[in-house]
């Protein structure tokens, strides 16, 4: 047995545990030695107050020492058993509820002078404690500090702290993985110390560098994995793409403006990977309406142009058939390109199958249906991925394998994500970003009303209609809901209708395909002047004249998600509104946020305050992300640990490590089981 194994051992090798404890435990996923380490301590109970019964504080922790009297069991059911004590100040009452008199008896036998502690409460004249917490004759067992953990039902305090005191003592030294020059940052502290300080009643949510140790400690077992996949990436060679600047051109006639600076350092970074022997897995990240589409485009014309097929995978069929519509106006008439969902009949989906077998279709558009088994290419040479932050690097690593060696990857966001999320969740990638916006886009002027002011609102509608504008609505739900005071998208487009008569149409989720391309096409021609729409619209919606978007119930949406809406408006040439309605009893929170909507366009910066007001964890879904959770790290407030960690595994790197070293660490941070799939 290596010198961690124990900590991966089964709980039953803990002294005191048999089976109906371990079966306890167990309910709470705590399954190894190394699961109750993980389940930190919340909080501490002092005991140390010791006290006489006269000077108790109603609704504090107190500790008492005190002479056993009188038991009064009675007779009447559900009724609680109570044992009269005192000391030469007074008298108190410990009351216990669901326990046996035998048991009772035991613990406190008559006439026994004992030291109790629990919560302080008073009734009919006299302090009482409720299912006391602690008895013991020693008094010294109880005057002290004690952990409080989140414990199942069945699991005192009690036994926990005890089993914990028990795995504590037998934590083995461990060999140690971090360089001096880091220990050095934490104080030279080892995980052995760390782990057992995180665990002392004292230290309960105190910060030290037993906590920062911990917490490089995970953010640099991801980072190894994520360089550990790079690596696996980097050995696959491919066949080098060869292609001339004729598509490049061809599509650049066709858009009516100029590429910004960041979109051609990506296409020449792209371009870079495509003609090299090294698979691509690169990142293209860019704020809503940055031009990634067009980039993305190029990209597959290229790979076209080289004798290659291309796919384009988007999580919503809007979006993909908007990328459709978009390549059939840019690419080359010779150019076969085809659009595959779940919804595509079954006639056309048999044929598109057969020409993709047989490389007659160069480059095939669709939703998650795209990677289903019976979808067969000829020839992959490129695969993108549209607005997929909720990938993660075993899914994306199937995603490669399905094209074959010769399949680069990219993968596009257009959400913003702070620098510490982007080293997290796509480490394992090559990164480009775009932040300018092409000349065209419009800076969009965010405003905020009160709901009451509907009638404002309408005027100011009509106004734009009058300008030859269009107007998306948004609003959270379909029908009104009695549970949540939101204004729903039926209600709404029933009042607007009343007002503009057929100028208004409605889009939700639970509309026909058919019914939301029509719809949609009716707003693209003009026909209608104001969508009524859910957050369908989030994604992949481009229409140029749609210059106003009003939000309702803005306070109950996130100020990512505020700002992707915003993004569907400003991308023609007249000026642009986000109108934000919202209650008057607004939290603080929603405060904030619409507040950082109001003062700022840039995404990027967005982002970091959402990801500062909600977590990490809430924010684009990380927890699905295709990585296990940090228990510790946080990329907000341990951006300088992700620092860190990220110049120590450019050394580690450079230093052609022994992946053996960092196995202990990989398996005490639950990273090793990705590894395993992965390499």
């Amino acid at each position: 047995m290596t010198n961690y194994e124990y900590l991966l051992s089964d709980i039953n090798n803990i002294k005191g545990i048999g089976n109906k404890t371990a079966k306890l435990f167990k309910k709470k996923n705590i399954n190894i030695i190394l699961d109750l380490l993980w389940n930190l301590p919340r909080n501490n109970v002092d005991r140390t107050d010791v006290r006489k019964i006269k000077d108790l504080q109603i609704g504090k922790i107190h500790t008492i020492t005190v002479d056993v009297k009188k038991y009064n069991f009675p007779r009447v059911r559900n009724l609680p058993n109570k044992v009269l004590c005192e000391d030469v100040t007074g008298k108190l009452d410990c009351i216990f509820f669901n326990s046996y008199e035998g048991y009772i008896k035991k613990i406190l036998p008559i006439n026994s002078r004992v030291t109790i502690s629990g919560k302080i409460n008073y009734y009919k004249n006299r302090y009482q404690i409720t299912n006391p917490t602690y008895i013991s004759s020693d008094p010294n067992l109880v005057n002290k500090v004690f952990r409080k953990y989140s414990l199942t039902e069945g699991l005192g305090e009690k036994l926990y702290n005890k089993i914990i005191n028990e795995v504590l003592r037998n934590i083995p030294n461990l060999n140690e993985w971090l360089s001096k020059n880091i220990l050095k940052n934490f104080n030279n502290i080892s995980w052995k110390e760390a782990i057992t300080k995180i665990h002392d009643p004292e230290n309960v949510n105190k910060k030290g560098d037993f906590l920062y140790r911990l917490i490089f400690d995970e953010i640099l077992s991801t980072f190894l994995i994520n360089s550990r996949v790079r690596k696996s990436i980097k050995k696959l060679k491919k066949d080098k793409k060869v292609f001339s600047d004729k598509p490049f051109i061809s599509i650049k006639k066709k858009i009516d403006f100029d590429l910004t600076n960041d979109q051609q350092i990506a296409i020449n970074e792209i371009n870079s990977d495509l003609k090299s022997e090294n698979k691509m897995f690169r990142l293209l990240q860019g704020d809503v309406g940055s031009g990634k589409t067009i980039v993305s485009l190029i990209a597959c014309a290229n790979v076209i142009s080289s004798n290659f097929q291309a796919s384009i995978m988007a999580p919503t069929e809007i979006l993909a058939k908007q990328h459709y519509k978009l390549s059939k106006k840019l690419f080359d008439t010779k150019i076969n390109v085809k659009l595959l969902t779940g919804k595509t009949e079954y006639s056309e989906r048999k044929t598109i199958l057969e020409d993709l077998k047989n490389n007659n279709i160069d480059l095939l558009i669709g939703t998650h249906s795209l990677f289903q088994d019976k979808v067969i290419f000829k020839k992959l040479g490129l695969i993108i991925i549209d607005e997929q932050h909720k990938f993660g690097v075993k899914q994306r690593k199937k995603l490669s394998d399905k094209g074959g060696k010769n399949c680069d990857v990219l993968v596009m966001s257009a959400t913003p994500i702070p620098r510490t999320m982007i080293m997290t969740i796509y480490g394992d990638m090559d990164t480009t970003i775009i932040k300018n916006k092409p000349k065209n886009r419009k800076e969009i002027k965010t405003l905020s009303k009160l709901d009451t002011n509907i009638p404002e609102v309408i005027k100011f509608v009509k106004k734009q209609i009058i300008n030859k504008n269009q107007i998306f609505w948004v609003c959270p739900l379909i029908e009104e809901s009695k549970k949540v005071d939101h204004q729903s998208s039926i209600k709404r487009y029933e009042s607007l209708k009343k007002e503009f008569k057929d100028r208004v149409g409605l889009l939700h989720g639970l509309l026909s395909k058919d019914e939301k391309d029509k719809i949609l096409e009716n707003f693209l021609r003009k026909k209608i002047d104001i969508l009524v729409s859910t957050t369908v619209i989030e994604v992949g919606i481009d229409f140029p004249n749609a210059n106003v978007i009003i939000i309702e119930n803005a306070n109950k949406f996130g100020l990512s998600q505020l700002h992707q809406l915003r993004g569907r408006v400003g991308r023609g040439e007249k000026d642009a509104f986000c109108l934000l309605l919202f209650k008057s009893n607004l939290s603080e929170n929603a405060k904030k946020r619409i507040k950082i909507l109001k003062n700022t366009n840039d995404g990027f910066k967005i982002s970091e305050e959402d990801m500062k007001l909600r977590g990490y964890g809430d924010l684009l879904g990380f927890k699905q992300s295709g990585l296990k959770n940090f228990r510790l790290a946080d990329p907000v407030q341990n951006e300088d640990l992700f620092n860190l960690a990220e110049k120590e595994i450019k050394k580690i790197e450079n230093e052609n490590y022994d992946l053996k070293k960092y196995m202990p660490l990989l398996k005490m941070y639950d990273r090793a089981d990705i590894l395993s799939d992965l390499v």
